[in-house]
Order: C-alpha cells, then structure tokens, then sequence
C-alpha cells in the first residue's frame, strides 16, 4: 500500500468471539420514509427529521438528480404528474438542466447556466459524474474554467436554484404557497459509495430540502413500472429486470414483485457509462469526418460540438440514416449506421455486467422463465441501438417505459406519497470492511463488515459490532467500500477511505499525541475493543470504536475526509 505503516492493528481476537449482528427499527414501513430518520451532517450535528404519517396538504416530491437533466415529479391524489419548468424564452421543460456557469456574478444553474453559456460563461456540465469518484469527500474540487470550486458548493447552488425553479418558474409555482413542499425522496446510483450518498443528501439538507427517504435509481423505477403496469407479473413470472442508461451512469437491478411490495435481489452497475459516453463517441466521428482533433476545437469549441452530438442524439429515430453537425464552421454528415458500430460496444458493456442478474446471460442463453420482462429506463436508453440490441439477447421481452427520463422521478413521488402502500427491501449493492494484520502483525487479513447484498430498509438500520483484546498498541484502520470479494479479499472497484488511528493503550489517549507519528508495536494482551458499525437507511456507513476498559471512544462517519 506504499506507506509502509501496517493496514490495520485489532488483531487478537477473542477466539470466542464472534461478530454480533442485529437490525434495529420497524421491519417495514408503509409509505418509504415514514416515521423519524436521523443522518449526520458535515459538522458532526445528527438532526431528527420526523414525518407524520397522516396525509397532509403539503407537496410530496421525487427529485431524480441527473448527469445532463434533474426531473421532478409529484403527488397528486394517486397521479404522478411530472413538474414543467420554464425557460428563459417561455417555453416548457419537463427537466432543469443539471448544469451550472460560473459567470461575474457567481454561480448559476439550469436554463440560466445555458443563458450564461451561450454569452461566453464558462460552464461545468455532467458534475454529478465527479460524485462517482472513489475519493470523492466534502472537500473535493471541481474546475470550471480556471476557476477551482468546492463540489458541494457546486452542488448545493445548484439544488438551490433547483428549489427556486420549482417556486417561481414550474407548474408548481401556483400550489406551493398554499401546499408547501413537505416529503422530497432523492436518488442515487445503485453502486453509489457512502461519500457518494452522504454528499447528495448533505447537499440537499443546505438547499432547503428536507429528505425523508433515499433510495437507489433502478428501485424507484421499479415502483413506476408496478404503478403502470401493475397486473404485468404473475406469481410464475415475478421478477422485472431494470435496465436504467442515464446520463452518466448505469444501473441494473433484479427486483421481486409482489403486489406493492418489492425486494431488490441484486444490483450491479457500471459508475461512468451513460448517454455523456455515447456523445463522446458520436462527437469524435465528426471530428474525424472533419479531419481535426477535439484539441483543435479549443475546450469551448469541444463542449459545443458535445452539445450539437446530444441534440442530433435525441433525435434518432428508427428510420434515421444520416446526422449533420457543425464542427468548427464546417458542416458534416456522420452516418447512422458509422455511429451505430462505434457506440456498440458502449451497450455490449452493460450486457456484460448484467451477468450476476441473470442466469445463463454469460454464455449467451439467459433464463428468463421467473422473469415478466426487462425494463428499459434513464434517457440514454431512448437511443434506438439499446433496444435493439437488448431485443437482439433477451428477445421481445424487453419492454422501454413510455417516460424513460421520467421513470425514476415517477416512482420517487410514489415513494414520498404518503397513501402509496408501496414498500420497499433494496440492497447495499457495495461490500464495506476494513483491512487487518495477523499472525503478529506478519501478514494481512481482509475482514468483511457489511456484505455487498446487505438488505436496507428504509427507516431501518443495520449494525455489527465487533470485540477483541487489543494486541498492539495503537490500531491502524484501512477501511474501504468494494464491488467484488475474490479469494477473501477485496478486487475490482475499491474506494478507499482516509486512515483511522485509535490508540490502545491509556497513555496514548490523548489530543496531545500524534498518534500518525508512532510505529505499530506488538504488546501483550491489552484493554477490551468494540467497534460499532452502523449503516443507515441511506447506505451511509459510520463507525464507533471504543476502549471498553478506559472509556475512550472515536466517532468516524466513513469517507467524508
């Protein structure tokens, strides 16, 4: 691991000792967020945020925060209608561009970041991408221009104007002041990280919203597809397959239908493959046709041309065959046919990565006897390649939503609705464990805390606990998030978390000694340790370790720093 410091110092555990593990909170709750949720904000506060159950004239919404568009939808007397805005020109929107500009006044998103754009402003487009990143925490930065800029300030300004939006310009604007938005239900990719989950709520909380309940994007789409389709499985058939393409990410997640009830049974996902790819793609081949490098276009040159590729995008059609953009101030045509070979490859990736969902889809022959059906939502899956290319493997059992960028926002209002009687089982989809030496500090051992299938409930929490006789005299923690375990250990997509150092023996338990500075030495058997593992309803994951002999204990919320 390069610093040459062991990974991690709670070895000696009692040999009797085995994890205990136990679920705290009701096993079910009807509608998704009710009752009373605590999360921790940045500055170590835990506020409760408690939510009647009695249905109330207040706005319910769904908020899917997106790569390229965030969609709002509502609760409206067992409808789910999606929120309009309107631009600067007048016209109607069913999305706010998840877009901001920084321009002499500050920062500004959605329709006015385009506004901003289009005079010279620099802007940052698909921000939520850095979200995804394995070291993302609260002090990230992002560029725009030259400009660097705190992504959680990115973030909150633009949820912010998001909340602005919605009061002065949507088809809210005359029912909120008599209806104040009360439930909001955000989402997240199924393989968000804990930072990932934690940023997107935090940064909700600063805009003024308050969330009862966060769920994975792939579940809420699953709600809609019961909403709409509520007699389409049967207790032979079951199972839906979403398949959700949005702007940056994917998402595929294997859910059990019983009535309103669902259980996620699995999720996988890829954390930067969307409709931004595709654009990238279609954007290259122009620039081929036209004999220069994205270089040669200059950085604003480019992000226009990407803008021109996502317009020529969205408007394919099964009978397209040509499309003309402009690079640079020459006109060229890129052939359907050319755009389609290159960007195969892009939805052959989610295929792939569908395999731990569905059996036999590896070697080309997927079951689907349990299954009613494969469900294609997020905007990018409106290209027609996706659907053909999945009817191609699945046959005529893939069915395309009618709302596919609307999908996930639908079934978060039905979530937030407080008479919905939808209930929901969803899965962590990320492993969580720590790193820890053996044999005397000789050699290193992997232990898993929380299994990547761990069941979450919303409104439920999940905690382990672990005690052992201390056997060094500071512990030295290297906890991470993972995708995959392979012999014991964990591979593939690793999201390391900043080092915890907790000190085992009493002199040592100080804030005057720099615990970083000490080597790992081996003693004899020393104080009583119990760490404490909670993960929240939102897939937050926190940490408690404490020396049961002296009292001493360090609180960590996990991947914040």
């Amino acid at each position: 691991m390069g610093s040459g410091r062991p990974l991690s110092s709670g070895a000696g555990y009692l040999r009797d000792s085995k994890p205990v593990v136990y679920q705290a909170g009701p096993r079910k709750i009807t509608p998704i967020g009710a009752g009373c949720h605590k999360f921790p904000t940045v500055d170590g506060s835990c506020p409760d945020v408690r939510w009647p159950t009695a249905r109330l004239a207040h706005m319910h919404l769904g908020i899917d925060f997106g790569t390229t568009r965030t969609v709002v939808a509502y609760a409206d007397r067992g409808n789910f209608p999606v929120v309009s805005f309107t631009d600067g020109r007048g016209d109607a929107h069913e999305y706010f561009p998840s877009l901001v500009a920084l321009t002499e006044q500050g920062l500004v998103s959605g329709f006015a970041a385009q506004t901003a754009r289009d005079t010279g402003a620099t802007v940052l487009r698909s921000f939520k991408r850095a979200l995804g990143s394995p070291m993302v925490n609260t002090a990230t930065q992002v560029s725009i221009g030259d400009t660097q800029v705190c992504l959680l300030d990115v973030l909150v300004s633009f949820l912010t104007d998001l909340r602005a939006a919605l009061h002065d310009n949507s088809t809210l604007t005359a029912l909120l002041p008599d209806d104040p938005i009360e439930r909001v239900v955000v989402a997240v990719p199924a393989h968000a990280n804990s930072a990932q989950r934690f940023l997107t709520l935090e940064a909700f909380r600063r805009a003024g919203f308050e969330v009862a309940a966060m769920m994975n994007e792939p579940s809420a789409a699953g709600f809609e597809y019961t909403h709409r389709l509520h007699t389409a499985t049967s207790t032979r058939r079951s199972r839906l397959v979403v398949y959700d393409l949005g702007g940056g990410t994917f998402d595929s997640s294997l859910v059990a239908i019983r009535d309103r009830s669902h259980a996620v049974l699995g999720s996988v996902g890829i954390n930067r493959l969307g409709g931004d790819d595709f654009d990238v793609v279609l954007a290259d081949l122009a620039c081929t046709q036209a004999g220069v490098s994205p270089e040669d276009l200059g950085i604003s040159g480019y992000f226009q041309l990407l803008a021109e590729a996502q317009a020529a995008k969205e408007q394919l059609s099964p009978q397209s065959r040509r499309m003309v953009l402009e690079v640079g101030r020459r006109s060229v045509t890129v052939t359907v046919a050319d755009y389609y070979r290159a960007a195969t490859g892009l939805v052959e990736q989610t295929i792939a990565a569908m395999g731990p969902l569905v059996d036999g889809l590896d070697n080309g022959e997927p079951d689907l006897s349990t299954i009613a059906g494969l469900y294609l939502v997020g905007g990018a899956s409106s290209l027609p390649l996706v659907p053909r290319l999945l009817r191609e493997r699945f046959g005529r059992r893939v069915y395309r939503s009618p709302y596919p960028a609307a999908s996930t926002a639908i079934g978060l209002a039905i979530a937030a609705a407080p008479a919905s009687g939808y209930t929901l089982s969803d899965r962590l989809s990320r492993g969580f464990g720590v790193f820890r030496e053996t044999d005397g500090g000789d050699r290193l051992s992997f232990d898993a805390i929380f299994d990547r299938d761990a069941t979450i409930v919303p409104g439920r929490e999940v905690r382990i606990e672990r005690r052992y006789r201390a056997a060094h005299n500071i512990g030295w923690y290297r906890f991470v998030e993972y995708a995959e375990m392979s012999d014991s250990h964990p591979v593939g997509d690793i999201v390391p978390f900043e080092d915890v150092v907790f000190p085992f023996q009493t002199h040592l338990q100080g804030p005057e000694v720099k615990l970083g500075d000490l080597t790992v030495q081996r003693t004899a058997e020393g104080d009583l340790i119990e760490e404490r593992y909670l993960i929240d309803p939102h897939g937050i994951v926190s940490v408690q370790i404490t020396d049961l002999d002296t009292g001493y204990t360090q609180t960590h919320q996990l991947g914040l720093s």
